[in-house]
């Protein structure tokens, strides 16, 4: 008999599993379920407020590959609309729940890939019938706000709830839509995976956009008018509302492998090995937003849900799966997104993160130009670096700026992985011409900064 293989969640991580599996395996001896309860497999979710505001054309554009490629090339068993409710690991079967035709359905595996991803955080107040309240988790999300958009008459006034990268994005595209603005969060300022001084500088580009924002304010609830949300409530009143956005961020989706007693860690998140198998579990792996993984530079479980982690995991999953041997070495946590031409990027530890981790560090901003000053287009760039005392080794870093900004992260995100010193960092050979880069770049200013500040520390 043919080993079964079954996928909960057609995503990156499930389906790069799934994938990696078969080719490792050929058709012959494993056979592969894969249960999805959306309409769509292996798509972009990072792509969504680009196709919202109409940058990207096309919501197949979005789409890696569509449950048919996996069928006939890679001979997946693809369920759309089953949602998967139960996992019975004494029996080895999980429960599925046919969205489309009603009914139950239980099949057994050998091999288990838990792949649920992350589920949006939402409050009691936004759970609500009211037409015109949307998340922008998946593909499903996006097509409702765009055809909810593309509805005469068209919405006027957005409210977006959260200024994480989501809002953020989310904010641009609908201003590009030509709606008016207005972003709430309850901290003093959006963007909170940087420190608040870059973070001030993210807040200035939005407003220039046209984006109101409303810092310090926390969302106590919705109104509405004939079944349509008017306005979000506020301690400081209403915002008037034709449509609201909700990016308050994303947590696990463990309930059902916390129902089964697979383990979860302090993260809140699936506990893991390198191999991406569940510790104590034979044949059950789990890998992308649902699940933990080692933070390099702090040393401890982290939970940090996005595309590039996933693809990754599930990939070392189906490498292992199918018979071969793959670690994934953890994460440092880099990231980058953008305010129209404004961007933003980050890695490692903020200073908060540095603190909490027990270490003693300093911090410095440095002021540079994209490209050479007097080359056309010449642009201000901020880097801020973080990095232990004494030692100079490079804790975090994190960059504003015009273009050419948000890949440097790139370059202190390679420094960061090899634990570089910053002193290391500022002989960097990195190339150069006016129209990319001052004969010193941004990360060898900011660098030699941070070099300058160490020392007077020992001073």
């Amino acid at each position: 008999m043919a080993q079964r293989m079954i996928v909960i969640g057609g995503d990156a991580a499930g389906m790069a599993a799934a994938s990696q599996a078969r080719r490792r395996r050929g058709s012959g001896d494993l056979e592969i379920v894969a249960f999805e309860r959306g309409h769509f497999t292996s798509y972009s979710a990072c792509g969504i407020p680009y196709w919202i505001s109409g940058l990207v054309p096309d919501r197949n554009q979005l789409i890696a590959r569509d449950p048919t490629t996996f069928r006939n090339e890679f001979h997946v068993d693809v369920r759309l609309r089953h949602e998967v409710i139960g996992i019975d690991l004494d029996r080895r079967e999980v429960v599925a729940r046919d969205l489309t035709g009603g009914g139950e359905v239980r099949e057994r595996f050998d091999t288990l890939m838990y792949a649920t991803g992350a589920t949006p955080v939402q409050p009691g107040w936004a759970r609500t019938d009211a037409r015109g309240v949307f998340g922008v988790q998946t593909l499903d999300d996006g097509a409702a706000l765009r055809e909810w958009l593309d509805a005469d008459p068209a919405p006027r006034r957005a409210v977006v709830v959260g200024g994480g990268y989501i809002g953020v994005e989310m904010a641009e595209a609908l201003i590009q839509r030509g709606l008016s603005v207005t972003l709430v969060e309850r901290d003093e300022q959006p963007m909170a995976t940087v420190d608040p001084d870059m973070a001030e500088l993210v807040t200035g580009a939005m407003r220039g956009l046209g984006v109101q924002i409303r810092t310090g304010l926390a969302v106590t609830g919705l109104e509405q008018r004939d079944g349509q949300v008017s306005a979000v409530v506020t301690a400081e009143g209403p915002i008037p509302a034709d449509l609201v956005v909700l990016g308050l961020g994303v947590r696990p989706n463990v309930g059902l492998a916390a129902a089964a007693g697979l383990p979860v860690g302090p993260s809140g998140a699936i506990r893991v090995d390198r191999r991406m198998r569940v510790p104590g579990f034979d044949d059950v792996w789990a890998a992308g937003d649902c699940v933990e993984c080692l933070h390099r530079v702090s040393g401890l479980p982290v939970h940090i849900p996005l595309g590039t982690h996933a693809n990754k995991q599930g990939r070392v999953a189906g490498i292992n799966i199918g018979g071969g041997y793959a670690t994934f070495a953890g994460v440092i946590g880099t990231a980058v997104t953008k305010v129209c031409d404004l961007e933003v990027g980050r890695t490692g530890l903020r200073e908060r993160d540095a603190a909490a981790a027990g270490f003693e560090f300093v911090s410095v901003i440095a002021q540079s130009t994209n490209r050479a000053g007097y080359y056309p287009g010449s642009r201000p760039m901020t880097v801020k670096l973080i990095a232990e005392k004494p030692s100079g080794r490079l804790l975090g870093a994190q960059i504003v700026g015009w273009s050419e900004a948000a890949k440097r992260i790139d370059t202190l995100a390679v420094a960061l992985w090899n634990e570089m010193t910053v002193d290391e960092m500022s002989a960097l050979d990195l190339g150069y011409a006016p129209p990319y880069a001052p004969v010193w770049d941004p990360v060898l200013i900011a660098a030699r900064k941070a070099v300058d500040a160490l020392a007077a520390t020992g001073r």
